[in-house]
């Protein structure tokens, strides 16, 4: 099957997001669509999967010109998309979603597509229990339902829009052998990207957009340099940190046990000091995410003791925790962080004291035009939440960081950020440390941890099984960690 798209442009409003873009998807072919934060990479793959409408363009199917409005029309023609987010119902069982939008009125049809889930996810490797509730499930594992709903779907045309962001190194690798499965056997594979390793390892053909516009195409072999200059008009540099003086502390639990995520927490002590980075490494669903929340005051504990500055805040709740100089920054950007049908100025304006019953949308506004002049936002104040790419609404979310928070709590700060963003990120958040603020991430990337921490918390089953400076360690101590082996 092959796909062709022509002259493609799409504007929200005063934003181009895609300017003449020309794209030749190739059956059998693992294609990447490489690009920095805001390049235009995700609104070119909703236009091909029917999730958006081209402003101008054509779209071609095996020579042949297409026009279709929706996804599910997209899905007839065979084009399939796994987004950012997965589009589930956490509520139901894995086998209640991979039935989903398959024929009804089928005889003893719960048995008929368990067999067929069972044969779908046996052929990948996928360990996915049917019955299990989707709530339950990592976001690796959502991805691999996804899949195989895409494929019962007879989908020859896969797009995986940013599938390794905030899985693990296990199952990235089983992933990636899912991918390659799937372009043997004559399906297309565009893996949509701004991590320069994952399209260099799995893709046969790279097009890199740079500004809403193809900055050039390239076959094995690839020369790194070359599509970072194209990606960036130069090459990126690493971040660099002079490391802060670690002060008194100001963060303690003690055998604090909580539930949530796969394993909960278990008996969990540490000692956060002023100006420290701690870096949470483990695998999905180990621990980190219920060590921040509880951190947060979102979670109570079970059991153990927690101290700010040496007030004890068991029993306290998130509002109590924040008054105190506490700021959690969640991982889920859409879920918890932001409010989809809103935009830009609106959010500032929640976040602003007001005086009265009125909002004071001009002064909304200039705040909005400062955040985005500030953290390098690509859209405007009047843009919706929805119309930002995930790198952009990631920069938004650090937007709304307080001046001087005591303890910053985040899940996967650089979440869908390019490496040159990256690196302006934790610029900035080093600026914090300086000021004695202490911040505690957590990140499935090994390499950043190790860049920008000063020690690191490794996670397994629920319990923290290591804790070490991050000059006296490496990635593959830590992977030994991560699979439980000290």
């Amino acid at each position: 099957m092959w796909i062709e798209l022509r002259d493609i442009h799409k504007y929200y409003g005063p934003v181009k997001a895609n300017c003449g873009v020309n794209l030749t998807i190739e059956p059998g072919v693992t294609h990447g669509i490489l690009g920095e934060n805001g390049a235009g990479k995700t609104t070119l793959m909703k236009i091909l999967s029917g999730y958006s409408r081209k402003t101008s363009g054509t779209i071609l199917v095996d020579n042949s010109p297409v026009y279709y409005k929706t996804p599910a029309q997209a899905s007839k023609l065979g084009i399939g998309m796994l987004y950012q987010d997965p589009l589930d119902f956490p509520l139901m069982t894995v086998l209640d979603n991979f039935m989903l939008g398959q024929t009804a009125g089928v005889v003893n049809k719960n048995k008929k597509f368990r067999k067929i889930f069972e044969k779908f996810a046996d052929s990948f490797n996928f360990s996915l229990h049917p019955d299990v509730s989707v709530k339950l499930l990592t976001i690796g594992e959502r991805q691999q339902l996804e899949i195989l709903r895409l494929l019962v779907q007879g989908i020859q045309v896969l797009i995986f829009d940013e599938p390794t962001t905030g899985i693990s190194g296990l199952q990235k690798e089983t992933l990636f052998q899912a991918l390659k499965k799937l372009a043997s056997e004559g399906k297309s594979v565009i893996l949509v990207s701004h991590k320069l390793e994952d399209v260099q390892a799995l893709c046969d053909k790279i097009t890199v957009l740079r500004q809403g516009t193809v900055a050039g195409d390239m076959e094995r072999p690839f020369r790194t340099n070359t599509l970072l200059e194209m990606m960036f008009g130069s090459l990126p540099v690493p971040p660099s940190r002079s490391r802060a003086k670690t002060g008194k502390i100001v963060f303690e639990m003690s055998r604090v046990s909580a539930a949530g995520g796969r394993t909960g927490l278990r008996n969990c002590s540490i000692s956060i000091r002023q100006g420290e980075v701690i870096g949470l490494a483990g695998l999905e669903g180990s621990g980190q995410d219920v060590l921040l929340r509880t951190a947060a005051g979102i979670k109570q504990p079970s059991r153990g003791s927690i101290y700010l500055k040496e007030l004890k805040m068991n029993g306290k709740d998130y509002h109590a925790f924040k008054s105190h100089g506490v700021t959690y920054l969640p991982a889920s950007r859409l879920e918890e962080g932001l409010i989809t049908g809103l935009n830009i100025a609106e959010h500032i304006s929640l976040l602003e004291k007001q005086k009265g019953f009125f909002v004071r949308r001009k002064a909304a506004f200039q705040s909005a035009e400062k955040n985005i002049a500030k953290f390098r936002i690509k859209g405007k104040p009047e843009s919706a939440i929805e119309s930002l790419s995930g790198g952009n609404q990631q920069r938004l979310l650090l937007s709304f960081l307080p001046v001087d928070p005591v303890l910053l709590l985040m899940g996967n700060p650089t979440r869908g950020l390019d490496m040159d963003s990256t690196r302006w990120v934790w610029e900035y958040l080093h600026q914090y440390c300086i000021h004695n603020t202490a911040i505690v991430f957590s990140s499935s990337e090994l390499d950043e941890i190790l860049m920008v921490a000063d020690r690191v918390l490794v996670f397994f089953d629920g319990s923290i099984i290591k804790d070490t400076r991050t000059d006296q360690t490496d990635v593959h101590e830590l992977g030994r960690a991560i699979a439980g082996k000290t």
